[in-house]
């Protein structure tokens, strides 16, 4: 099938791998204008540009595909390449009712959740910060909703008590490239059978902001646990900040000991508010490189009853 990729993010690279490494002639790859960042503020390419190059397979990055002269230059493209699917992974605008109607097969979304769970932007943290023990890849026919058209293949998977964001967002990936070619093999095959997805079982996972990152130690254990692997936790040691990438569930407690009070110096473990212990595995002081909790220990001695988030 000839077909054109949407995507943006590194998230959708094993998406577009798969295809180009596949049977099916890319006709295009559409993805997000270049950025500038860091001091120099150097343009860097989307993930995806630098795999369509390394593929050699054209490339466009309209502003957008709603308006403006950009929108009606990349839909005169898309209708002059006439792709019979449109493959949609991470790519960052919506697309029209035009653009939706325009292939043969449709446009196909790979959206990294079990819809109608965790429609939205932040499916990957919103799994993990609200303690779901489950979470999938689900390939979709697109529709003018936001993540409400037909399901079409869905893979599952479990997720680990301290699996990370980042750790599940690699393995989704990967995930998300096997169900593309399964999908793509089934609309060939004619064997898909599209499933309507019950809007009374969705759920929406909205963009993560900075201030969710700030660990409340008055919550349980696994709900700061979960901030943790969720969108990477931070509190404040000593009047400076400190990151938290990593963490571990005790299960040991300490009744006495108020809620955020360090209660274990060799270990680094924390006080929550249902009693139980947290334990910090990877840390970043403030101004210095990520580290494991055992490094920044020798350099950094805890003096037990210090209690995270106090003013000094």
């Amino acid at each position: 099938m000839k077909t054109i990729f949407m995507g943006t993010p590194d998230f959708a690279v094993p998406c577009l791998k798969a295809l180009a490494e596949s049977s099916h002639e890319v006709a295009a790859v559409f993805t997000q204008p270049d950025k500038p960042k860091g001091r120099g503020y150097k343009m860097i390419p989307t993930p995806v540009k630098t795999a369509a190059l390394e593929y050699g397979l054209p490339i466009y990055q309209p502003l957008s595909l709603r308006k403006g002269e950009d929108a009606e230059n990349a839909t005169k493209v898309l209708r002059e390449l006439a792709p019979d699917v449109i493959v949609v992974t991470a790519y960052g605008q919506i697309l029209p009712r035009e653009i939706l109607e325009l292939p043969k097969y449709g446009c196909i979304n790979i959206h990294a959740s079990l819809l109608p769970k965790y429609r939205g932007a932040a499916p990957i943290n919103w799994v993990i910060l609200n303690g779901e023990r489950e979470t999938g890849v689900t390939s979709m026919q697109m529709s003018e909703g936001l993540d409400t058209g037909d399901m079409l293949i869905k893979r599952s998977t479990f997720i680990g008590e301290n699996e990370t964001y980042q750790e599940l967002y690699s393995r989704l990936s990967e995930i998300g490239a096997e169900v593309l070619t399964e999908t793509l093999t089934a609309i060939e095959n004619g064997t898909l059978v599209p499933e309507k997805q019950d809007d009374s079982l969705s759920c929406y996972s909205p963009m993560i902001t900075k201030e969710m990152s700030s660990l409340d130690f008055s919550k349980t254990a696994a709900e700061v646990h979960n901030t943790i692997r969720g969108v990477t936790g931070f509190a404040i040691l000593g009047g400076k900040r400190l990151k938290v990438f990593a963490s571990m569930l005790t299960g040991e407690s300490a009744d006495s000991a108020v809620n955020g009070e360090i209660t274990d110096t060799v270990h680094f473990g924390v006080k929550c508010g249902d009693g139980k212990i947290i334990r910090f595995l990877e840390v970043q002081p403030e101004g210095k490189k990520r580290m494991k909790v055992q490094d920044f220990l020798r350099g950094n001695k805890l003096t037990a009853g210090t209690i995270l988030n106090q003013e000094v």
